[in-house]
């Protein structure tokens, strides 16, 4: 008896799961592949400015079961002067930290609002870890475009990506 309610968990456990991974396949498909960073752009107190200076980099790569990374990054981030990351000075480690985002986990998406949830297990600005940022978005092509109403650093940004070919 006891093997018959543990195999019925499991497969009760397993079509969870499976049904979890159709789902995201079913409202999550136009996310899924590999996008690159067009641009990054934060709004505070009426000025905009580049959230990661004028010539951003990132990448944001979606699997068909809704998994995610994302990192973005300055162009004109310093060299480490001892080259090793663990001595860096205050100063170098201030303008990386400044100049960079990255985070992973799954992501969800709410078709019928247009808005998709990034579930963070793991983020470089610690107090994102183990959160839920929604994002309203949309898709037209190869692009994708979302803000993010409470960004890392402050005010609003708006993130365009597109499709890597």
């Amino acid at each position: 008896m006891r093997r018959v309610c543990n195999l019925t968990v499991g497969l009760l456990f397993l079509g969870a799961v499976l049904v979890a991974g159709d789902a995201f396949a079913q409202t999550g498909k136009d996310f899924v592949g590999t996008w690159t960073l067009v641009s990054a752009v934060t709004e505070q107190g009426g000025n905009k400015t580049g959230t990661f200076g004028s010539n951003p980099k990132g990448i944001l790569m979606v699997d068909a079961k809704g998994r995610y990374v994302i990192a973005f990054s300055r162009a004109d981030l310093p060299k480490v002067a001892s080259n090793n990351r663990t001595t860096a000075t205050a100063e170098e480690n201030k303008a990386i930290v400044g100049g960079s985002l990255a985070h992973f986990g799954t992501l969800s998406v709410n078709a019928a609002d247009k808005t998709f949830t990034f579930k963070i297990a793991t983020a470089t600005f610690p107090n994102w870890s183990g959160t839920e940022q929604k994002r309203p978005f949309t898709i037209s092509g190869d692009q994708l475009r979302y803000t993010a109403a409470a960004a890392s650093g402050g005010g609003t940004a708006t993130v365009v990506w597109k499709r890597a070919k």
